[in-house]
C-alpha cells in the first residue's frame, strides 16, 4: 500500500521540481504533468510528480498527518 502525501513546489528547473515536506528538500520529475509552477502541491510517485493538488486540500492533508503523528508519538 502507498500513502500519497502531498508536497509543495519550490522551483521548476525544465522538467524537474525541487519539492518540500516537512523541511525535507528534494527533486522530482514534472514532465507528467502540465503547467506546474511554484506554489503549486502536487503528489508524488517513485519520484514523478502524478498529479496537481489543491492548495487548501494539501494544508488540511498535511495537518491531518501532522495530528497522526503527534498522537503516535504520545
Amino acid at each position: 500500500m502507498c500513502l500519497a502525501i502531498p508536497v509543495k513546489v519550490l522551483r521548476i528547473d525544465g522538467q524537474t521540481a525541487e519539492v518540500e515536506l516537512g523541511g525535507n528538500l528534494t527533486t522530482t520529475d514534472i514532465s507528467l504533468l502540465e503547467e506546474v509552477k511554484a506554489g503549486d502541491y502536487v503528489i508524488i510517485h517513485a519520484g514523478i510528480a502524478i498529479q496537481r493538488y489543491d492548495e487548501q486540500e494539501a494544508e488540511l492533508t498535511l495537518e491531518l498527518i501532522r495530528q497522526i503523528a503527534d498522537e503516535g508519538a504520545a
